[in-house]
């Protein structure tokens, strides 16, 4: 079809009055579009940012916290500080009356306790506000059996050392850590000081003090390996030395391993099997509560581990036992394990010595070749247990590594 230029004339007014009818559309449609206000922001309060606690007045708040701020000519702040540190500022929670923000989670070097509000014409306005610093976060520590002597990391946050206020750590019974090596904000490594019995570790700083959750040289232990583990077709390899042990004997598994997943079967070699004695034996431990329990062992990689899981399977004794003997439950999908492939990020796994391993039991869900098991753990399925190093469903490298693992225990995450 032709267009005379008349017509043409007028199909292109026709479209341009369409395209204006759109922008003034799209102007009336957003009549709420945030602008930056002119003048000076005024706070009258601070509150938390959910209304129906909106009348829990702050006078403080702990870093990456939300925070409302509410005041008149809120709109007028283009940037905010606390202390010296920059907040990420969201328009979508800025109206002229309320501000919602996040305290930012960088500790200040330069504390004033004030906000600074700062105005598109540069003017900076101060409202009173402490940014507090949470206690010390103990998550973990390196090995949970050091030696005296030895050194140890503690892992967690906020471990923050002060000249005036020096980070602190006391082992059980008041004992005091007198060879702190390194502190950074996630780590502190010391020397385990001679003496050092069973018990929780405390770090105190500058801003309050925490006891850890786990307790060093834990007690509570399943199998010590001073003797094999198992107690069915597989008992385990145990030795004391070459490595040395980190507590006596351990369990060792060394052999070598197909980098293909599932490829490698080898009980005799990276397994030992706990069996329940009868139909009757009760659980290994109190498993009322196993949802918030942790798997924990201390292990030793001394050579290059770069294929297959450890799989770690808990079984009842209509699973398997010294009297139903069979090894068909370990490639059964209705019984869920465990599957640690510590490799698996870097391609290889080796610890340069004794390290604690802590596998929630809430992760006990896989089938032997990594899906998710039909079947689920409950109390009265924790008779048996099986470690056995096979499959795991990733592939990895051919390796022969060799693992020892020591201490296995099931305790509290607390």
């Amino acid at each position: 079809m032709k267009l005379n230029i008349k017509e043409l004339g007028y199909t292109l007014l026709l479209m341009a009055l369409v395209t204006a009818g759109t922008v003034f559309q799209s102007c009336e449609d957003e009549p709420d579009k945030f602008e930056i206000a002119g003048g000076k922001p005024e706070v009258l309060y601070v509150r938390l940012p959910d209304i129906e606690k909106a009348d829990s007045l702050l006078i403080g708040a702990y870093m990456d916290n939300a925070i409302c701020l509410v005041g008149n000519n809120l709109r007028s702040i283009t940037e905010l500080f606390f202390n010296d540190q920059k907040a990420i500022l969201n328009t979508s929670f800025i109206t002229d009356h309320t501000l919602i923000v996040n305290v930012p989670k960088t500790i200040p070097e330069k504390v004033d306790d004030k906000i600074f509000m700062v105005t598109s014409a540069k003017d900076t306005v101060e409202y009173d506000f402490k940014v507090l610093v949470p206690s010390p976060v103990v998550s973990s520590i390196s090995c949970e059996y050091a030696q005296d002597g030895q050194l140890a990391t503690i892992y967690g946050d906020y471990l923050l050392d002060d000249e005036k206020v020096p980070l602190k750590i006391t082992m059980a019974d008041n004992l005091p850590v007198t060879d702190i090596v390194e502190i950074t904000k996630n780590a502190v490594t010391f020397r385990i000081p001679e003496g050092s019995d069973k018990g929780y570790i405390t770090v105190t700083s500058i801003y309050g003090s925490t006891r850890s959750a786990f307790q060093f040289r834990d007690d509570r232990i399943l199998f010590d390996c001073e003797t094999p583990p198992g107690n069915g077709w597989r008992t385990g390899n145990v030795q004391g030395s070459d490595p040395a042990g980190i507590d006596g004997n351990y369990l060792i598994f060394k052999g070598d391993l197909d980098g293909e997943s599932g490829q490698t079967w080898n009980e005799d070699a990276f397994s030992f099997n706990y069996w329940a004695p009868t139909a009757a034996s009760p659980d290994l431990f109190d498993s009322e509560d196993f949802e918030n329990m942790l798997l924990k062992f201390e292990i030793n990689v001394t050579e290059a581990w770069k294929a297959c899981a450890l799989q770690v399977i808990f079984t009842s004794a209509n699973d398997v036992s010294l009297e139903n003997g069979n090894n068909g439950y370990i490639t059964d999908d209705s019984l869920p394990r465990a599957l640690w492939r510590p490799w698996e990020e870097t391609g290889t796994y080796i610890t340069n010595g004794w390290r604690t391993i802590s596998i929630p039991l809430s992760d006990f869900k896989y089938t032997a070749t990594g899906a998710s098991s039909t079947g689920k753990l409950a109390a009265g399925r924790f008779s048996g247990l099986t470690f056995f190093v096979y499959s795991g469903g990733i592939n990895g490298e051919s390796c022969s590594p060799v693992i020892c693992i020591d201490n296995i225990r099931v305790v509290p995450a607390e």
